[in-house]
């Protein structure tokens, strides 16, 4: 009885409970963005083909059940079954069925997902991908609610948390020196991919204010993760710092599910006697674990013990690799960001004309709207996380290329929008034409900044803009490959 003891994490139901149905809410967000933007991005007309990864890779390399064969429907099909599994788990239905019920749910889930990010190129490359991999491979062997939670899996998302955490925290040591300066976030809030509706706020913060938030996310990041392993109320209390500093960090911008999905990893460490008063909360006195639980729980344990080599050794290093995966399934990922902050914000506007003669002087250009993406400098930069839009974060990146048309997918988009591409339009907040192809389109960088208060008093600009350089000159459908 004293080495179940040591098995059962008892008075941590209710912490199963959350990161059960957390991990269940950021699946559905991850397949319901699958089925809306997944054919136009990666499909066989998308600006980045799955198919081209599938043909040139296999199983080993790329692990993905569209190795057994793919297409458009199959792909929006498996799509819609995870975010079915992911909708039920998140009500509970497979959790009230048999003890492999859940799991069984969790597994598919997890390989589901698989599928789509070992393909899914450029488009699918950021951190919470291989995150929410993780988390949800953990979620797995949580166990039924007849029973306690495993400590071993408690502490496995612990040691995800505290990876998450404290990487980020030594990418911003080695990397920029305004994170030493305290300096960083006198630019951050401007020049983040997606500022929300509060950003501009956060970017007007005095100075000293700013330099308070660094030295917290300093503190956060490399002091407070390490009382995620104490006894209780240490734990707890640093589960709880990180999880306020997550949602600061939802206040302030645009991070898809990585906020979302990082305080539900912070209630591993919080106990039911923290968590009780919360709705549906479950109170059963946990039973004994079955046998062949406890041994699958044990591999896991090894496996993870195994596969955390590279990671551990990853934090340490000083060549530290940012949202790195160090094996093709994705289960002990290495994570960070923003080591280094841009000082000045360049968008890559984006202009069609109908006039037959594009290089006339007076020919009529109009920009594409795209949902999060600053282009109309009166236009207020919306609020869209935990949603994840993939264009729109791929074009921030691409702003800071000298050369974009060099991507193989932004030159694939510049042939769709001449199209007027019903699938590639449904990215695009307001396309100047409507579903009529335009003659030719061009390519404009600008500097974007915040407007000051005196320059948006009477205009209600929220962006001041400067032209830099035309990116690519007028092209109309037959210049483009």
């Amino acid at each position: 009885m004293d080495a179940m003891a040591l098995f059962e994490a008892e008075g941590y139901q209710t912490a199963r409970w959350l990161l059960q149905r957390g991990t269940a809410l950021v699946y559905l967000l991850a397949f319901v963005n699958v089925l809306h933007q997944w054919r136009p991005l990666l499909g066989d007309r998308g600006l980045s083909p799955a198919r081209e990864v599938l043909v040139a890779s296999s199983w080993r390399r790329v692990p993905s059940l569209f190795h057994l064969g793919y297409d458009d429907r199959v792909a929006t099909g498996l799509a819609g079954v995870g975010a079915a599994v992911a909708l039920a788990l998140l009500i509970g239905l497979p959790q009230a069925g048999p003890p492999w019920g859940a799991m069984a749910a969790f597994a598919l889930l997890w390989a589901l997902y698989l599928s789509f990010v070992t393909v899914g190129r450029a488009f699918y490359a950021f951190g919470w991908e291989s995150l929410l991999l993780e988390a949800g491979f953990l979620a797995i062997f949580l166990g039924p609610p007849e029973i306690a939670p495993p400590w071993i899996v408690l502490v496995a998302f612990r040691w995800l948390l505290f990876r998450v955490e404290f990487g980020a925290g030594m990418i911003k040591l080695r990397g920029d020196v305004c994170w030493r300066e305290l300096t960083c976030t006198e630019h951050h809030h401007e020049t983040q991919p997606l500022p929300n509706p509060l950003s501009r706020r956060f970017h007007r913060l005095p100075r000293w204010q700013h330099r308070v938030e660094v030295g917290a996310n300093h503190v956060t990041q490399l002091l407070v993760p390490f009382g995620l392993f104490l006894p209780q109320p240490f734990a707890g209390t640093a589960a709880t710092i990180v999880i306020v500093t997550q949602a600061y960090l939802m206040l302030s911008g645009n991070f898809a599910w990585l906020n979302l999905l990082t305080i539900v990893l912070g209630f591993a460490a919080l106990p039911d006697a923290w968590l009780g008063w919360l709705p549906g909360a479950p109170v059963d006195t946990p039973q004994e674990a079955p046998t062949w639980f406890l041994a699958t729980v044990l591999v896991l344990g090894a496996v993870l013990v195994w596969r955390s080599w590279h990671p551990l050794a990853n934090l340490f290093s000083a060549r530290q690799r940012m949202n790195a995966s160090h094996d093709p399934l994705r289960l002990v990922n290495s994570y960070g960001a923003f080591g280094s902050v841009t000082r000045v914000r360049h968008e890559l506007v984006i202009e069609a004309t109908s006039d037959a003669d594009p290089r006339a002087p007076d020919a009529d250009w109009r920009a594409y709207e795209f949902p999060a993406k600053p282009t109309d400098v009166a236009r207020r930069p919306p609020q869209v996380a935990p949603y994840h839009l993939r264009l729109d974060w791929l074009l921030w990146f691409a702003a800071m290329s000298p050369r974009p048309e060099q991507h193989p997918w932004f030159r694939r988009m510049l042939t769709r929008l001449l199209e007027a591409d019903p699938q590639i339009l449904r990215l695009v907040h307001r396309a100047p034409f409507g579903d009529r192809p335009p003659t030719a389109v061009r390519v404009l960088r600008y500097r974007y900044r915040f407007a000051e208060p005196e320059e948006s008093t009477g205009s209600r600009v929220w962006w001041v803009r400067e032209e830099r350089d035309e990116v690519i000159p007028p092209v109309t459908r037959g210049q483009l490959p």
